[in-house]
């Protein structure tokens, strides 16, 4: 009997009448009627790569649904590619779209009373988009990811995206023709699939197995890898054994789990995305996650995966190495073993027999790339930031500079490219968070421009956010923003800022006096949209050390 029998007899009796014909317009028969009935939440498109082969892997797990006795129903929401709006206005519309992701298939579910859900979701908004969906609804749910893209090859090597991004400053600064661009244009992406390397995407697909959500081995699955359609169907099936057993997404979602996708983020140097996805999601279920918990989980966590963007290793060599499970295998004991999973096993169950295949990629806890895990909160008077510490050469660890300031991604942009930054500076770029960007614009341009031109004593601070794909001390997400009168809002061009992330610091190298005296000077600017979704969003938006999701409280 399904959760929908139980609690909402609708489809039984005369009373139901009208609901029994609308659903026969779409081909029930009085059979369908008596199973569960399954929402598949898709976010297909012909937009995005890591979304064009969603369609093929729904029919399989529509196809598992209807082998385990259940009927499936499909719908879309919507997706974008960070990589196609990256370095223009269209950036402001990817960190908003995870919220309405998350209230699209809210309301689908919940209006149409579905027992079970089946998300099928790849790239940087949407998978954190499904998973705060399920957490809200609450219902037996299972999250199918698309799988990395290959890796392409250009000059004998792999490359990605990240490669096409740092060819404009490479061209820029004479260290490669424009005959050489076009060809690595071309190589850089082979094929569907979420972008070849540790970015916020493939980071998400990790973390949404190590929650218990997907099916052991799935994240790292490549997009055009049978297995992938065999992951599928399989997970359609097992929805309906999620259902018969009453395992809903808050028995999964644990306090327990967050931590153990946070240890497997910090292992394999993730996407400092995260920090703000996580928050969101575990507010969804009722738990505060605070920065705190990334920084003290990051201490005791070693590093032991270098992936691209910092390393020479990609998802295909991650795969091959065993994947996740193989990772948590390799972590043990610092991994809450007993955490249950949407197999109907625990954690510790899945992983009993993994193994690691490759041991130059996933390395052991005494030999890690760095003994720390990937990110670093910093704290100090210019607010609170995120660092992706395993981007970051040692030598840059530590660094004091003269404000170079901008109140312009673009700006920004243009100025490192015309070379007007010099070797020692820090960039800062304000005006660029969840209120004052809207949207919080992801950054990827600007520092792939600096390692490109060769700025390798630069780092970069805003209240905007970074790609997966960044590296170097490029130091985001900073809280307050400059729009709610945040300390940045008044840094002046050649003010110091002292940057120490070894000991989590972040200061503005200016007299209490004088910083007091500027920020009752400040007045905040006009908004730059007024109107649609991006005005509602900015309207609502909670600070990024918050996780930047909309508030529901009136």
């Amino acid at each position: 009997m399904s959760n929908r029998e139980k609690s909402e007899p609708r489809l039984e009796g005369i009373e139901s009448i009208h609901h029994r014909a609308l659903y026969r317009a779409t081909g029930l028969t009085d059979e369908d009627f008596k199973k569960p009935f399954i929402a598949v939440a898709n976010s297909w498109n012909e937009i995005v790569p890591g979304h064009i082969h969603l369609n093929k892997l729904a029919a399989k797990v529509k196809d598992g649904i209807r082998d385990a006795g259940g009927v499936p129903f499909e719908f879309n929401t919507i997706a974008i590619c960070d990589g196609i709006a990256m370095g223009h206005i269209g950036m402001s519309s990817s960190l908003p779209s995870r919220d309405l992701i998350a209230d699209s298939v809210e309301l689908m579910v919940s209006a149409h009373g579905f027992d079970g859900l089946v998300c099928l979701a790849s790239c940087d908004k949407i998978v954190p988009g499904m998973l705060m969906a399920i957490a809200r609804l609450n219902v037996p749910s299972i999250v199918v990811t698309g799988g990395p893209m290959l890796p392409g090859r250009f000059k004998g090597k792999p490359v990605a995206i990240t490669d096409a991004f740092l060819a404009t400053g490479w061209v820029k600064s004479g260290k490669m023709t424009l005959e050489e661009a076009d060809a690595l244009e071309k190589a850089a992406c082979p094929g569907p699939g979420s972008c070849a390397g540790m970015y916020t995407a493939n980071t998400m697909s990790l973390i949404t197995e190590a929650l218990g959500l997907s099916l052991p081995g799935s994240a790292t699955e490549h997009a055009i890898d049978v297995r992938k359609e065999r992951t599928a169907l399989q997970s359609g099936r097992q929805i309906m054994k999620l259902i018969a057993d009453n395992i809903t997404a808050h028995e999964i979602m644990t306090k327990d789990a967050f931590e153990n996708a946070i240890r497997l983020a910090l292992a394999v140097g993730g996407s400092s995305n995260i920090i703000l996805h996580l928050p969101a999601i575990a507010k969804e279920v009722g738990y505060e996650l605070k920065l705190e918990v990334f920084d003290e989980l990051s201490k005791d966590t070693p590093h032991i995966i270098d992936t691209v963007p910092g390393g020479p290793y990609t998802l295909k060599d991650v795969d091959e190495a065993g994947g996740v499970p193989a990772i948590l295998k390799v972590l043990g004991n610092k991994i809450h073993l007993n955490s249950l999973t949407v197999t109907g096993k625990t954690i510790g169950e899945n992983i009993e027999d993994a193994k690691v295949l490759r041991s130059d990629v996933i390395r052991p806890l005494e030999d890690p790339v760095h003994k720390e895990g990937g990110y670093a909160i910093l704290k100090g008077n210019l607010g609170v930031a995120v660092v992706k510490q395993s981007a970051v050469k040692s030598d840059m660890m530590a660094h004091k500079g003269p404000a170079k300031v901008f109140n312009l991604e673009e700006d920004a942009l243009a100025a490192i490219l015309d070379g007007r930054i010099p070797n020692g500076s820090v960039v800062v770029i304000r005006y660029e968070g969840p209120k004052g960007g809207p949207g919080m614009r992801e950054m990827l341009a600007p520092t792939s421009a600096i390692v490109s031109m060769g700025l390798d004593k630069v780092a970069l601070i805003t209240d905007g956010r970074f790609s997966g794909g960044t590296k170097g001390p490029a130091l985001g997400h900073l809280s307050p923003e400059a729009a709610e009168g945040g300390t940045i809002a008044v840094v002046e061009d050649d003010d110091l800022i002292a940057i120490d992330i070894p000991n989590r610091k972040l200061e503005l190298l200016i007299s209490d006096n004088d910083l007091q005296e500027r920020l009752g000077r400040w007045k905040p600017p006009k908004k730059k949209i007024r109107k649609g979704y991006l005005a509602r969003y900015a309207l609502l938006a909670n600070s990024a050390d918050k996780g930047a999701y909309l508030q529901d409280k009136i």
